[in-house]
């Protein structure tokens, strides 16, 4: 079973704007949108969501389970049992499996090399995008706004997203990130990249930018520049701040 978790989201969040808006962020690995999706979260005082977060739970059950991941019958057969909840609250963003905090673990390099094997099943895909829609609908109908963040927010899951920015990096920037993040010591630059370029190939269907998507080209910005640039975006669209 897999749900939102409404009371995961901290009671005590302050003050949100009552707009209602939502804002996709969009971009590959390693291009900086996951850090700057929550602190554009925090800065307009709206909900955060981070979808990939989401993908990586499902695929770190199925190996925990020894599901063969080049099966996709066996995939399809097992989705619906993990509970999976997601909170939205971008101080402590949340991801649990059947009661089991897995914010860690889905980091991971075994994950991160095996997640886009999975997000790419239809079946899964179906499931979890539904689970998306929901969590940016009540947002957006309570009037609380979010912030979603992932491969195809502003295409399929959120194409009407108020705010649609899409994110990159050349690729030895991201890579650096990656491996930095990781903080794995087989995870060298080198390595990530090339896991990097392999994911990027699974993934292309789903790296399109929106039509009316604002590219931004982080290689050469700081984290601050980066979240003042769609905070000024979204302020422009009438997204106040929190």
């Amino acid at each position: 079973m897999i749900e939102s978790a409404a009371n995961m989201v901290s009671a005590s969040m302050g003050e949100v704007p009552r707009s209602g808006a939502v804002i996709a962020i969009d971009g590959p690995a390693g291009s900086g949108k996951s850090t700057a999706a929550r602190r554009v979260a925090l800065a307009l005082g709206l909900h955060y969501l981070d979808t990939g977060a989401m993908y990586r739970a499902l695929t770190w059950w199925l190996q925990e389970q020894k599901v063969d991941l080049t099966d996709t019958g066996a995939i399809v057969a097992r989705i619906a049992e993990p509970k999976i909840e997601v909170g939205t609250d971008p101080r402590h963003p949340r991801i649990d499996v059947d009661g089991q905090d897995v914010a860690e673990p889905i980091r991971t390099r075994r994950v991160s090399n095996s997640v886009s094997t999975v997000a790419v099943i239809p079946q899964v895909r179906a499931l979890l995008i539904a689970m998306q829609r929901d969590i940016i609908a009540s947002a957006a109908a309570s009037g609380a706004g979010i912030v979603a963040e992932g491969r195809d927010i502003g295409t399929v899951v959120a194409p009407d997203a108020a705010v649609k920015v899409y994110l990159t990096a050349n690729e030895d920037v991201r890579a650096q990130r990656r491996s930095a993040e990781l903080g794995d010591p087989a995870a060298s630059v080198a390595a990530v990249q090339q896991d990097q370029a392999r994911r990027d190939e699974r993934d292309a269907a789903q790296l399109a930018a929106a039509a009316d998507a604002i590219r931004i080209d982080t290689s050469a910005l700081s984290l601050d520049e980066v979240v003042g640039r769609v905070v000024a975006m979204a302020q422009s669209r009438a997204v106040p701040r929190g």
